[in-house]
């Protein structure tokens, strides 16, 4: 099958939400791990490093936003796609997960074909995103700064800049061709894939982070239309 052994690992405190997601994947050929709070999470992502983390936001003691940030602090992670399972569609909620480098969002209560589809969407987006990379733009230089796409790795003026998974690729998109427009829509088909529904804000909350940490105005906003890189 062409998902087969390739490892999720499914965080909720609710038993049956874990067994109903556990045998869907399973009968698609995942290899599905499960835990039941945040903490335990945390173990068992940095024992097995999967390919996805399903997250739930609301558990008790440590939250999925929590587990989420504290693994993308990790360097083993910065592959590993990261969704939420949530109840809830609040944009404080949606903003604070994206914050943190997660990459979708999955809404309860779940419908099986949905989660299945969704799943794949996101691991194909990925692989088709890591087999991007295989000339010579590897590494990428514009002024001060330095995009080294093999290490996923930015650096300005000599110092390292911390950036989430699709924070990352959204800057390599924009600096792949500086002063190009990419509109709204190519932006959300080329980083989250046609078929990856994710909320209005996804692309607004990680230009504003991106902002923030390159600490200079390289992305301008083109009223009405998208988004372009210029230095």
């Amino acid at each position: 099958m062409e998902f087969d052994n390739l490892k999720i690992l499914v965080v909720d405190d609710e038993a049956d939400i874990l067994e109903f997601i556990k045998y869907n994947l399973e009968k698609e050929g995942f290899e599905v791990h499960t835990s039941t709070n945040g903490n335990d999470a945390l173990t068992m992502a940095i024992k097995l490093v999967p390919d996805l983390i399903i997250l739930d936001i609301m558990m008790p003691e440590l939250d999925g936003v929590e587990v989420c940030s504290r693994l993308r602090a990790k360097r083993e992670f910065d592959k590993t796609i990261i969704t939420f399972l949530t109840a809830r569609n609040e944009d404080f909620t949606q903003i604070a997960a994206l914050d943190v480098g997660g990459d979708d969002f999955i809404t309860k209560p779940i419908r099986p074909k949905v989660l299945v589809s969704r799943i794949k969407a996101l691991l194909r987006r990925a692989n088709r995103h890591s087999d991007d990379g295989g000339d010579n733009s590897n590494r990428i230089e514009l002024g001060n700064l330095v995009i080294d796409r093999e290490k996923v790795m930015v650096i300005r003026d000599g110092e390292k800049i911390d950036l989430a998974k699709k924070e990352f690729e959204l800057l390599t998109l924009l600096v792949s061709k500086p002063g190009k427009v990419f509109t709204r829509e190519e932006i959300f088909h080329k980083i989250w894939g046609s078929d990856v529904i994710v909320g209005n804000r996804t692309i607004d909350v990680h230009i504003r982070k991106l902002r923030e940490k390159l600490k200079e105005d390289y992305i301008r906003t083109v009223k009405g239309i998208g988004y372009k890189f210029e230095f």
